[in-house]
């Protein structure tokens, strides 16, 4: 096999997955391809170089360290990775979400007004459908 490949699964923000979809098609290539182009100019874990400048891109500003002048000594480390949230939302994750109080989110599902499920005295929400909903509002 000549050019053996590789499967890659990524699920992407929707922002990034549109911004991709849009270049592949303004290019006439496909996401494969231009995927691959970007890696293989932009990705090289093989250099400190290359590794500092992906840090830089991929966590900028969210790394701290201290240096000890006694020492030459570094000490600490951090790095923040917010969660994801859920694709199964509870009333105060949706509410969160569209940044609306939690009573406005049950009255709107109540009303058949959001998209949600009632289980049993519980609501839930699908958090793709709510970003789509808003999209349509």
């Amino acid at each position: 096999m000549p050019n053996p490949t590789s499967a890659l699964y990524v699920r992407l923000p929707q922002p990034e997955a549109d911004k991709l979809d849009r270049a592949a098609e303004a290019l006439a290539t496909n996401k494969k391809t231009l995927v691959t182009t970007l890696v293989s100019h932009y990705v090289d874990p093989d250099s400190q170089e290359g590794l500092d400048r992906l840090r830089d891109i991929a966590s900028p500003s969210r790394r701290v360290t201290v240096d000890l002048p006694e020492t030459g000594m570094t000490v600490g480390h951090h790095a923040f990775i917010p969660a994801e949230l859920p694709d199964v939302l509870t009333p105060a994750q949706a509410a969160q979400l569209l940044q609306v109080p939690e009573d406005e989110i049950i009255a709107l599902a109540e009303a058949g007004t959001l998209p949600a499920k009632r289980i049993g005295d519980h609501w839930r929400f699908a958090r793709p459908a709510l970003i789509a909903w808003l999209s349509e509002a």
